[in-house]
């Protein structure tokens, strides 16, 4: 955030639960639009070409975007205004759509073009998702964290549920291009409401991150926290393994069931009421039981969902077990998002819930194709009860690693640190590395407590910018020790300093208390100096 931008202007504040109200019932709108445009593109591409390669590609466009710019996405919706973002991508859509349904309208839509504006909608689709996953903890209150992302999942559900119906109804009645123009109209209530959205913005002296140094931050924290960590671990291993369940239900459905379209239509309708239940029950669930219970409780329903597709072949029972697999999918889905946001700060969160969902698709993506080449040789029921055992296994092997909603956890930035006055003359405009050496005084009968707080202090100096970290121990003055870090430029370890939320100073604070006397810390700053083979042979 550079320290010139301007406050957009509004009536609305954040922290509004009237916000959140109006927001969630204008994106509730937008997604029901969205299943409805899904409907009409696939309706549409079998009409214009009997290709199967050309029907499977409309998948291809709708997915590639999220590969290709999660990563960028997100860093972007860290370093620029998150609000203008949204309405940008908003924005976007609402004019891919148009232009797609004022070409179907009027019969010039051909396979390739259909694809490229598929491919257009789902770009913005991809910038819009880390940054409205991003602003969900600065719209509503900490506590109120987990309800808000489990109403996220209420209203895809709801979507879900009467998006693809009226979808079908609109393109009997009017053909496909009445849904993409629906479509594009749904893209007005969200962005009337960010229009007016207050969004308050922190100042920053320091100058905006650049874009490959925002994913390279990004990706290092995620590889320096735990808590991240685990719910993106949990994912990942999920997507792989349920991804079996939408790589095989339409097979199902269609050869073993002998369903219609419309008989398949309902079990997804099944799914996506039992997400609804789900989202009933998860409050109550949530007071129940831990996060890491709830999570392995959904993995083993959901390896009896497998079990009863790979044997079940009445469809009343198997419509029971889609909605036991949608309760727990919303259930699932709201646990693992509640977590990674609960423990991120708002300046790397875009970016951590990018990777977040980097994982889920690609885990969806690949997991598919492993799934279908494994149903080569075993055929589907023996593919689903291998799927079922992986479950059970993948929900074991990650016991171990706990989930947090943050409790205790104070993630606002710590202030007290004025950038501009430690700012060394030149180094600010400079890329050169830069070395801190920090010493500690530590009494021998203090040692122990000083190791066990430093280790915290590792993951902090890490995850917020370092590169390298070290702590040594001098052999001759037995009370000194030296912790060493390297971070890529001086305005990057200012960076350090202003990325510091009130929870890590709590920890700074702890380490100090092992420290002898008031000048028992020193600190000292070192940028390198590149010695070339030339210079070195004149010396």
């Amino acid at each position: 955030m550079t320290s010139n931008e301007k406050k957009p202007s509004s009536t609305w504040s954040p922290l509004s639960k009237s916000f959140f109200r109006t927001l969630w019932i204008a994106n509730v709108v937008s997604l029901i639009g969205t299943w409805m445009h899904d409907v009409g593109v696939s309706w549409l591409m079998t009409s214009l070409t009997p290709s199967p390669f050309m029907v499977a590609m409309v998948q291809t466009a709708t997915m590639l975007p999220f590969f290709l710019l999660a990563l960028p996405a997100g860093a972007l919706a860290d370093i620029l205004d998150r609000r203008r973002i949204l309405l940008f991508a908003q924005a976007w859509m609402f004019v891919a759509a148009l232009a797609l349904g004022v070409s179907t309208v009027l019969h010039l839509t051909t396979p390739g073009s259909l694809l490229v504006f598929t491919f257009l909608l789902s770009i913005g689709a991809a910038l819009n998702a880390p940054a409205w996953q991003a602003i969900i903890p600065e719209i509503v209150h900490k506590d109120e964290l987990p309800a808000a992302i489990t109403l996220g999942s209420v209203g895809f559900n709801i979507a879900r549920v009467f998006g693809p119906a009226l979808g079908g109804f609109v393109v009997a009645m009017v053909g496909p291009g009445g849904t993409f123009l629906l479509n594009a109209v749904s893209f007005s209530g969200v962005l009337t409401v960010l229009k007016r959205w207050q969004r308050v913005t922190h100042e920053s002296a320091l100058p905006a991150e650049r874009l490959m140094g925002a994913v390279r931050a990004g990706l290092r924290y995620v590889r320096n926290a735990p808590e991240a960590q685990a719910a993106i671990i949990h994912m990942g291993v999920f997507s792989i393994v349920s991804s079996a369940l939408w790589a095989f239900l339409p097979i199902v459905a269609r050869t073993y069931l002998g369903l219609t379209a419309v008989g398949y239509g309902s079990l997804l309708g099944f799914f996506g009421a039992g997400g609804l239940l789900g989202a009933t029950l998860l409050p109550r669930l949530r007071i129940a039981m831990s996060l890491n219970v709830l999570t392995i409780g959904t993995i083993f329903s959901f390896a009896l969902v497998f079990l009863a597709l790979s044997y079940v072949r009445y469809f009343p029972v198997l419509a029971v077990v889609m909605g036991v697999g949608g309760t727990g999918w919303m259930v699932l889905l709201s646990v693992l998002s509640t977590a990674v946001q609960s423990v991120t700060p708002s300046w790397v969160r875009g970016r951590v819930v990018s990777v977040f969902m980097l994982v889920f698709f690609g885990g969806m993506a690949g997991g598919s194709a492993l799934w279908g080449a494994i149903a080569v040789w075993t055929g589907i029921p023996a593919a689903l009860v291998i799927a079922s055992g992986c479950l059970v296994i993948g929900g074991v092997v990650t016991w171990p690693l706990k989930l947090s909603e943050g409790e205790g956890l104070d993630l606002s930035p710590s202030g007290g640190w004025n950038a501009r006055t430690t700012v060394a003359e030149g180094l600010e405009l400079q890329e050169k590395p830069i070395l801190i050496v920090v010493e500690y005084s530590v009494a021998s009968d203090k040692a122990e407590g000083f190791l066990s707080a430093v280790a915290g202090l590792k993951t902090i100096r890490l995850r917020d910018g370092a590169i390298r970290w070290n702590l040594f121990h001098d052999v001759s003055h037995p009370d000194l020790y030296v912790e060493s870090f390297i971070v890529e430029s001086w305005v990057e370890h200012l960076r350090q300093h202003e990325r510091l939320t009130v929870s890590d100073r709590q920890i700074l604070d702890r380490v100090r208390t092992f420290v002898s006397g008031d000048e028992g810390v020193s600190a000292r700053h070192f940028v390198l100096e590149p010695v070339t083979g030339k210079k070195a042979k004149e010396r």
